[in-house]
């Protein structure tokens, strides 16, 4: 009986990363079809509050904060597709097989892996790189009057990657004070 419980435990949370999947995917395709390839002017961008968010369309063939967009595509290729494949199929193992993640670490894994996933298809799938879409004003912080380009993905990877540090840190006392319980 307690298999059932754990498998579901780990079986639920695999809802969230289909689902920042598939709202992913759809936006993506959405800003794909009906707004324009940004080129050299502003001509297509969405502007949803003012300055301060808008839809517009880029696609990045590298990672975060365009990094390495000069390394030759055969190299992006392996960097940026095959070992972030390598490591979400990784880090699925490491989900299935730890018995000891809380709800919270389990839900923020899934969150995390949807991203990846979502970022990956778009490696394997759309040859001009990851449709980025959601632009920020950032107040001229650190030099950025905008936020770099960030899609649904993204947002998942990073809101559920700061759950999960979060989760982390709350898990280590409550560990503690079972361990502490079994040694009295």
């Amino acid at each position: 009986m307690p298999e059932k419980k754990l498998s579901s435990k780990k079986m639920w949370p695999l809802s969230l990363c289909t689902l920042v999947i598939l709202v992913d995917q759809i936006t993506k395709a959405l800003v794909v079809k009906y707004i324009p390839l940004l080129g050299t002017s502003l001509d297509g961008v969405i502007q949803v509050c003012g300055k301060y968010l808008w839809f517009i369309h880029v696609r990045n063939k590298a990672v975060a904060f365009s990094m390495g967009s000069s390394l030759p595509a055969s190299l992006r290729a392996i960097l940026f597709a095959a070992i972030p494949f390598i490591i979400i199929l990784l880090v699925f193992g490491i989900y299935f097989r730890n018995n000891e993640f809380s709800n919270l670490q389990r839900w923020s894994i899934c969150g995390i892996l949807g991203g990846g996933i979502g970022n990956l298809i778009d490696r394997f799938f759309r040859p001009d790189g990851v449709v980025d879409f959601i632009s920020c004003y950032f107040w001229n912080l650190f030099g950025l009057e905008r936020w770099p380009t960030f899609n649904i993905a993204d947002t998942a990877v990073v809101v559920c990657g700061i759950l999960f540090v979060i989760a982390c840190v709350l898990y280590i006392p409550s560990n503690s004070k079972r361990k502490g319980a079994k040694n009295e």
